[in-house]
């Protein structure tokens, strides 16, 4: 038989039983019950699981996963042409993702954005507190 256990499986692949069992919940993940009630997984389950942690990787949300792993016929694993089909649909966000986080590195030690991490210098950025009306947390790295 060529159906992995809950355990082969988080061994096999690196991710925690735990997770494992959420992915499924998520619909992410899908396994077959046997008699005794025990959690069976297709072996092709390591390429898909592997397919959800490297999209994490790479700052997809599980939802963004999701809708992904939706677009494949009838649960199918995703293969080489899948990954390079979404991972071009990807770009733009990830491109997005890049420039914040530069956005972020280049003003860290002089701002948090406005959030406000200094006092002395807040008043020269943010005089009366004007950026408090685009709402809390660091309007100034928000897109």
């Amino acid at each position: 038989m060529n159906d992995l256990t809950i355990g082969e499986l988080a061994e096999r692949s690196g991710v925690a039983p735990s997770a494992l069992r959420f992915y499924e919940e998520r619909g992410l993940i899908a396994s077959r019950r046997t008699t005794g009630n025990q959690r069976r997984y297709p072996r092709a389950t390591l390429r898909r699981v592997a397919f959800i942690r490297t999209a994490q990787r790479v700052g997809l949300t599980l939802e963004e996963v999701s809708d992904a792993l939706a677009t494949l016929p009838e649960g199918r694993t995703p293969t080489k042409a899948d990954w390079a089909r979404l991972s071009r649909s990807w770009r733009p966000r990830l491109d997005e993702q890049i420039r914040r986080i530069e956005l972020l590195r280049d003003r860290l030690d002089g701002c948090i954005g406005c959030g406000c991490l200094s006092l002395r210098t807040c008043s020269l950025v943010n005089p009366g507190d004007w950026l408090a009306q685009d709402g809390p947390g660091p309007v100034r790295l928000r897109p």
